[in-house]
């Protein structure tokens, strides 16, 4: 009878939960996918943009120049090398290569830091 009297949370409160590395990366790999979708529009006009006459070319050009612009680019090159990496990590994970704990935490810190640092290899040549 105590078992049924036991007072039992009636909310989850997500601030305090405390996620491994391995799910906050699982969760920006589904972000990461989204924001690559969401934009595939936008980087498709300016491909036909770049490619069509040069008064258009001039347009990408400008398009292209603008810092918000540059900082969205870098944003979405951040998201396709994390998505890439992170896919790699899933890819291996599926056929049970890096499934021990200790592997999959340090998988984890390797996609964080593969992402940033080839993000910023890419950027410097970006900006």
């Amino acid at each position: 009878m105590s078992e049924l009297t036991k007072q039992r949370p009636k909310f989850l409160d997500l601030t305090k939960i405390q996620l491994p590395l391995a799910a906050k990366m699982s969760i920006l790999h589904r972000i990461s996918g989204g924001a690559i979708f969401l934009l595939l529009p936008c980087l498709i006009y300016l491909l036909q943009l770049s490619l069509g006459t040069p008064e258009e070319f001039e347009t990408f050009l400008a398009i292209t120049r603008h810092p918000v612009v540059k900082l969205i680019f870098l944003a979405l090159t951040y998201g396709f090398v994390h998505h890439v990496c992170m896919g790699i990590r899933l890819l291996l994970i599926d056929i049970h290569k890096g499934v021990a704990r200790d592997t999959a935490r340090a998988s984890a810190k390797l996609v964080l830091v593969a992402g940033l640092v080839i993000t910023a290899i890419l950027g410097v040549t970006l900006w």
